[in-house]
This record gives C-alpha cells, structure tokens and sequence, in this order.
C-alpha cells in the first residue's frame, strides 16, 4: 500500500502562521517604525525592489540577506535589530535598541534609516512612528507629566493595556521631525515578549489606520464628480416623464451617465473594500489592547470613536451612496428602455397597418388589372379562334362578322374562367 502523501503547499501554509514573530524588547528602549507604499494609489508593489532595497540597507551593517522570495526579515543590523514584513499595498520596517537609551523621541534615532537610502525607496513614506520604552515610574503621577510634555494634550490617548501591563500613550500627531510617537511605560513583570507585542500593535495601529484613510481622501477627491452625475442623473429622471423630450436621447444620455458611474465604482472598488478591511483590523487591534482607562484620559477606542470614525462612516455612506446612484440609473435605463421599445412598437404596428392598406390598394389595382387582362387576352383569343373558322363561314354560307360575334362571348367566358382557376390555384 502506498503511503499517504503531503499536499505540497503543507508545509509553507503551516510556516506560515509562525513566519512574522513578535520581536521581543526590555525597557528601557527605543523603536523606530516606517511603512512605504507604491505611489499614486497602486495596488500591488514590485517585491523585487523591495528586497533590493532592503538589501541595500543590510549591506551597510554587513548584515546575512533574506532567503530569495522572503517577504519577512528578522535580523541585527549594527546596534539595531530590524524587522521587516511586506504587505500587500505596502512594505514596513521597525528598527529597535536597547543600547545608549537617548532622550526621548530623539531624532538621531531615526538615523538607522540613513536619508540617501530613504530617497531611494521604491514608493512613498505613509508613516513613520518614534516609539519610547521606559518602566513605570514609582510614581504614577509621574507618568502624567511625562505626557503632558511629550504630547499635544488635546489629542493624547493614553490606557493600561493588558490587564495593566502596561501604559501606552499617543497623540497621533506629526511631530517636527516628521514623526508620530508613542509612549509605552511598562511594568516591572512584564515580559520582553508581551512588550514586542505592545509595541507592534501599537505599530499596527498607526499603519492601518493611516491605510484606511486612503479611503477618506478618495472619497473627497469623487465628491465633485458624484454631485455632478447625481444632480444629472435626477435632471434625466425628471425629463422621463416629460411626454414631449426625446426618448431616445434621454436614454443615450441616461447610459451615459451609467457608464460614468461604473467607472467610479470600478475605480474605487479596490479602495472601499481596502478601507473596510483596514478599519477592522484598526478595532481589532484595539481591542486586543483590552483597555482600561488610565487618569481619566481618553483610551485608545475612545480617540477613534470621535476622530477615527466619522472619516470611516463617510467613506460607508460614499460607497452606498455609490451603489444607490448605480442602480437608481439601471433601473431609470430599464424603465426609459420600456417606454422605447412601446413607442417603437406602436410605431411599428402604424407602419403594418400603412402596409396592410397598401397591400388591399395593391389588390383592387390587381383585380381592375385583371379584367383589363380578361378584355386584352379574350380580344386576341376571339381574333385568333376567328382566324381558325373563316374557312368555316365560306362553305357554311356565313358572314365573317356573324362568326366573330358567335364566338365572342364563349371566348370571353373561358378567359375569365382560365384566369380565376389560374389565381386560385396561385392564392
């Protein structure tokens, strides 16, 4: 019996949930996170040149490259560990140390990405984040000062996460160095791992959020064109029930207008179900935080619920408002292409009854002609029939008048009969 055999996508499938790993961090430390994306709104990126340039980057630390075809990387780089994953419509890396602690969110830490090698990036920056590790302090209060200067205290999120573990702070605001930062202050028993993973979250965050509000700019950029084709498309519903415009021509501009709104859709189908996809794992990782408020600040959920949200519920309502448009002009094109294919069909029916009266003019003009025809053939018939009796009326002693009259009518009669019989058998 032949043993049993692996799929042989198993084992990659298998790996695949262990591939990207949590890095594991000790306060005090830094991190430093960057996502670029391909510009001009592409879905898919060149992994090619992502590996390149991640490569250039190895190779000024002397750094082992990736497998070929990797599209995650976990190595030391200098005084810095590195981790980089690639994604879809975008490619991260999260550079940390624990070496020579600078002050906080000090710029220089951002060096590890040196300014030529950024330039050269295949695609656009669509966030950079300075995260700052520390332990809690002994005093609680402490931490509040430190945030009140870190941050713009208008839009600080700061909780205790994971049963308290932990204390993350952030105000989702771009710093002068061109930066997000936040804060995490990390108790005494908390592992390295769970701060890793704090810390990508945190990363996670950010980054999809910033994705998601891709939706939001397109949706602003359509806004125009959708007010345009929806005041348009209620003009053209209007003049449908004008019996004197052109049916016809309502249609065409009716399609149109379809054809406009397929191409939005179409265009931004991609990005709408991005967007959703993005905001979900937003509130998904969020919500692995599992929050708990922390001197009555605002939490994490809470900053997205008022600031995050409204821009998530207008990309919703631009998409159904999308969708209402389309089917409103299909269905608008269904009802107008009824009302042409009626008006047509009267027009046709005139037309068979125009030629159904033709047709009966045709066949009186056809029965006068054969009695016309009756009086020309019975004519030459009579001459003919008169020409085979002439002989007859010498010796019969008859006059050629008296035999022409004699067999005219029975001539005319069979004439008219032959020619009956004939259309007869012809209808």
């Amino acid at each position: 019996m032949a043993p049993i055999t692996d799929h042989p996508l198993r084992y990659k499938l298998a790996n695949e949930l262990h591939a990207r790993p949590f890095p594991s961090m000790t306060a005090p430390c830094s991190a430093v996170y960057l996502a670029i994306k391909m510009p001009n709104d592409a879905v898919s990126r060149d992994r090619g040149k992502d590996l390149e340039h991640l490569t250039a980057l190895l190779d000024r630390h002397g750094a082992p490259h990736p497998q070929p075809g990797a599209t995650h990387y976990y190595g030391q780089i200098g005084k810095h560990w590195l981790k980089w994953e690639q994604h879809t419509e975008f490619v991260t890396y999260t550079a940390f140390s624990e070496a020579g602690m600078n002050r906080p969110f000090d710029p220089a830490d951002f060096e590890v990405f040196p300014t030529d090698w950024l330039d050269a990036a295949p695609g656009q920056r669509i966030t950079s984040a300075m995260l700052h590790i520390v332990q809690m302090p002994a005093q609680e209060a402490e931490v509040g000062k430190h945030l009140d200067a870190w941050f713009v205290t208008e839009s600080l999120a700061a909780a205790s996460v994971l049963d308290d573990a932990a204390v993350v702070a952030g105000d989702f605001r771009i710093d002068l160095n061109g930066h997000l930062r936040f804060a995490v202050f990390t108790r005494p028993d908390t592992t390295a791992r769970r701060i890793g993973r704090i810390v990508q979250r945190l990363c996670e965050i950010e980054t999809y959020k910033s994705m998601s509000m891709l939706g939001f700019a397109r949706v602003r950029s359509m806004q125009p064109a959708l007010n345009d084709l929806d005041t348009r498309l209620t003009g053209l519903m209007s003049a449908m029930t004008d019996e004197g415009a052109s049916a016809e021509k309502t249609l065409h501009e009716l399609l149109e207008t379809s054809a406009k709104l397929e191409t939005l859709s179409a265009q931004a189908s991609f990005r709408f179900a991005a967007t959703a996809a993005y905001e979900a794992l937003v509130n998904q990782r969020i919500e692995a935080l599992r929050e708990e408020r922390f001197q009555g600040r605002q939490h994490f959920a809470e900053f997205m619920m008022r600031r995050y949200a409204p821009a998530m519920r207008t990309v919703n309502a631009a998409e159904r408002r999308l969708e209402a448009m389309s089917s409103r002009s299909i269905r608008a094109s269904n009802l107008l292409r009824t009302r042409v294919d009626v008006e047509r069909s009267a027009q046709n029916q005139a037309l068979l009854e125009s030629m159904d009266k033709r047709s009966d003019l045709q066949l009186r003009l056809q029965r006068t002609v054969e009695g016309l025809s009756v009086v020309a053939i019975s004519y030459y018939a009579v001459s003919l029939v008169g020409y085979l009796l002439y002989p007859l009326a010498e010796t019969s002693g008859s006059s050629k008048g008296a035999l022409t009259a004699l067999i005219t009518l029975p001539v005319v009669g069979f004439v008219w009969w032959a020619i009956r019989r004939l259309r007869a058998k012809v209808e």
